[in-house]
């Protein structure tokens, strides 16, 4: 096989992949997307006293920067430097499953390549969304969100199902074009059934577990959205807080009644800066007050950035700041509230945070370069965090439990299934998709919150301050979804969830089933190694 075949293999590949992210109809090129990338992999492995693994490198590098940089270019409307590097290093280290899978094929043997190539991948997804670099935006299962009635089985094997179920498909349909000339035709129709059953029979699963999504019903409450629509860059976080917040309770008086148990905000609605020990004297909590004095069952649910100080002597987070002129030291937030008319507020501190722009990752070792942070039109930099999920539980008696997911944490299926562990019955994601602009960003951010709907069959409501504010069924069904860049105020009345699905309970089983499968591979291939060092 010539380089230039290689090279247009290795592009191929990277075209495939970012197909699955495109509008919907065009996840079945995911199934196929591996194949070319493994072609070349096979042609090194056949040929590897002769070609260099550093080549493969170059090729496989190519593939993976084609599906970066084509799925994730929105990422410049933020900072061209910032999409630049992590569309540079998300490529990079997806080489490295790649490559670890290449050379522990050449120690162990071809017949193993299906089993390593599937669990180093599947490692690589789980360990990149666990770290502080983590950037799951592309985890393959992901790119299935456009056919929820294909996952409906997502319950049970949560994002990490789709990315296996993907993973193994490429590998049939590779082995199957390898054999083409080597096999008769009956082998030939053996092996096209083989592959269509792969494909066909989860989706008849699906069939069946979407036909009981509805199964953990229980009560219902009316919800309101607001959607205001307010510029982060050039008016969110610099036009005084009194005038957005009255314009959010005026888009919210459209649709809320006495009947209305939840408003929802959106992320830092609240633009008023908070001491949270100090909370109820705000001018926001006043407003927000006196609006739920007309509406005594409600309980509003809002994002807000608030701020910590530590008491002479308390320990300090990580993430602790100093005050320029005096010594003392903050924590700030991305916050998530509730407050109804108990008069108590409930808070949540948004602990998932982006790298490079609400966290630095490893502060312990690079805190002093926060101040670089890529600012996405809200708070930024060395954000402090919080190790339990917070649930808002309602004063009433309707037994409802909010899980305050804010923005990117909603990207994280076993993340979000531990608000529902702690007893969460439904889910309100908070989003600012602004900074994103009419990208293709903010529609990928809403098809997510699919996924995390069908893993914990909750409904969620989605407030995004611009973007796409609606209600996603249990089933992943987008209800109501509002125009991009117009305020709006919508309301629903949904159920109540209170089961906990087969993946809420014991989460990301499939990928840390792989990654010990990994380990085990890694070190018998390292055993090979020593012995043939100890024959020689």
């Amino acid at each position: 096989m010539k380089k230039y075949q290689l090279l247009l293999l290795s592009l191929l590949s990277g075209l495939l992949f970012s197909l699955g992210w495109f509008p919907q109809g065009f996840f079945p090129f995911l199934f196929i997307a591996f194949v070319p990338l493994l072609m070349v992999e096979d042609h090194f492995f056949s040929n590897r006293d002769a070609l260099s693994p550093r080549l493969l490198f170059l090729f496989a590098y190519l593939g993976f920067f084609t599906w970066n940089i084509l799925t994730t270019w929105w990422v410049k409307n933020a900072s061209f430097g910032g999409a630049a590097l992590a569309i540079f290093c998300n490529a990079l280290l997806m080489c490295l499953p790649f490559l670890l899978f290449h050379r522990a094929k050449k120690r162990i043997g071809a017949q193993w390549g299906a089993v390593l190539f599937i669990c180093f991948w599947l490692s690589f997804e789980f360990i990149h969304s666990n770290w502080e670099l983590s950037w799951s935006w592309l985890t393959l299962g992901n790119g299935l969100a456009d056919a929820p009635g294909i996952i409906q089985w997502y319950e049970y094997t949560g994002v990490f199902g789709g990315s296996l179920w993907i993973l193994f498909v490429n590998v049939l349909v590779y082995e199957s074009i390898k054999n083409f000339r080597e096999k008769t035709t009956r082998m030939h129709l053996r092996n096209a059934l083989v592959v269509a059953s792969a494909l066909g029979v989860p989706m008849l699963l699906s069939l069946c577990a979407g036909a009981l999504a509805g199964k953990f019903e229980k009560g219902g409450i009316s919800v309101v959205l607001v959607q205001p629509n307010i510029d982060p860059y050039n008016e969110k976080f610099d036009a005084p807080f009194e005038g957005q917040l009255q314009k959010m309770l005026e888009l919210a008086s459209q649709k809320v009644n006495e009947f209305t148990d939840y408003l929802v905000f959106p992320e830092t609605a609240l633009t008023e800066e908070m001491w949270e020990s100090e909370m109820e004297q705000s001018g926001s909590i006043q407003m927000l007050r006196i609006f739920l004095q007309k509406y005594p069952k409600l309980k509003i649910i809002t994002g807000a950035s608030t701020n910590k100080l530590y008491a002479p002597g308390e320990e300090l987070s990580v993430t602790a700041r100093k005050f320029t002129n005096e010594d003392a030291y903050y924590d700030s937030y991305n916050t998530a509230l509730q407050v109804d008319h108990s008069g108590r507020i409930q808070v949540y501190h948004k602990s998932k945070l982006v790298p490079g722009v609400e966290q630095m990752p490893f502060p312990f070792i690079f805190k002093h370069l926060e101040s670089i942070a890529i600012d996405l039109g809200g708070t930024t930099g060395g954000l402090g965090t919080q190790e339990e999920r917070t649930v808002f539980v309602s004063p009433d008696d309707n037994g409802a439990a909010a899980a305050p997911v804010v923005c990117y944490e909603s990207v994280y299926g076993e993340y979000v299934s531990e608000y529902v562990r702690n007893g969460a019955n439904f889910i309100a994601i908070i989003t600012n998709d602004g900074w994103w602009g009419d990208t293709p960003g903010y529609k990928q951010h809403l098809k997510y919150g699919r996924l995390r709907a069908i893993e914990t069959r909750r409904w969620i409501v989605r407030s995004a301050n611009t973007g796409i504010s609606c209600f996603i069924s249990p089933a992943g069904e987008i209800q109501q979804a509002t125009g991009y860049w117009v305020p709006a105020v919508i309301s629903q009345r949904i159920a109540l969830h209170n089961g906990l699905t087969f993946y809420t309970r014991y989460g990301d089983y499939i990928a840390r089933a792989a990654l010990c499968i990994s380990i085990a591979m890694l070190l018998y291939a390292l055993l090979l190694r020593f012995r043939k060092i100890r024959k020689v």
